[in-house]
């Protein structure tokens, strides 16, 4: 049986850790390197962080604030945010990430998943996908450049072509659910994950234990993120995992 992962997200912007409400209205969570830390020491599984104004700003992701909270982490660590090439991939792994994330620059560049995949192997790629439920087409759409632009492509369909370039993980994201704290988006979070044979992180809506809990069973999720109910200590990674435990969920 495999375990369920808990996953904090860093969000940084300015090298200050950040949280919104559907990516916007930012405020200050705290200093990435001590927040980083902090979760490591709490038994989170894995750190994402997310540079995430780099592609809208067109910057490189940070890469001294990477390789402080690095040389802080013994747990997994992604990293994304304006990574746009093999070179920023390899500067990003370097710096000392386990794994890169991409997201804008994959849906301009479908290859670039490929690149990475074929020199790092699939493990190290993830591919991040913002999804907005559109009412006309009655189906979800891939968001671009932090939530800002809207694309052709619908989420199932766009997940498929990630994992068919190479990517070796998906970190979904609801952006109708982002910073509202009622809950994963269970159906996305279900339809990508039964289409796709690599595991998926559910990402938007957290607010409590047991939101992990339905995104596990009915949203089928192999890990799940969470970012501004840690950083503002509403909850903590042990608090979910000793909860989870106790619903009979397999995490470490």
């Amino acid at each position: 049986m495999i375990t369920k992962r808990i996953i904090p997200c860093l969000d940084v912007k300015e090298g200050r850790v950040v949280k919104g409400v559907q990516f916007v209205e930012l405020r200050d969570a705290g200093d990435p390197v001590e927040l980083a830390k902090f979760y490591d020491a709490e038994g989170a599984d894995e750190l994402v962080f997310l540079d995430i104004s780099a592609s809208h700003e067109g910057r490189k992701t940070m890469v001294e604030v990477v390789e402080r909270v690095a040389a802080e982490l013994a747990i997994p660590f992604t990293v994304g945010g304006g990574i746009n090439s093999l070179e920023d991939m390899k500067r990003i792994l370097r710096a000392g990430a386990d794994k890169v994330s991409l997201n804008t620059a994959a849906v301009l560049n479908p290859s670039l998943i490929k690149e990475g995949a074929d020199f790092f192997g699939s493990q190290c790629i993830v591919v991040a996908i913002d999804a907005k439920y559109d009412e006309t087409l009655g189906s979800w759409r891939v968001y671009t450049h932090g939530g800002r632009k809207e694309t052709n492509w619908e989420v199932v369909a766009w997940a498929k072509e990630a994992i068919k370039q190479g990517a070796g993980e998906i970190l979904l994201t609801s952006m109708d659910k982002d910073g509202r704290k009622d809950g994963y988006n269970l159906k996305l979070t279900s339809a990508v994950s039964t289409a796709v044979s690599v595991p998926v992180i559910a990402s938007g809506g957290a607010g409590n234990a047991l939101h992990f809990a339905q995104a596990f069973a009915e949203g089928k999720a192999d890990a799940a993120l969470a970012a501004s109910i840690f950083h503002y200590k509403e909850t903590s990674v042990k608090e979910v995992k000793q909860y989870l435990k106790e619903e009979g969920v397999n995490v470490r």
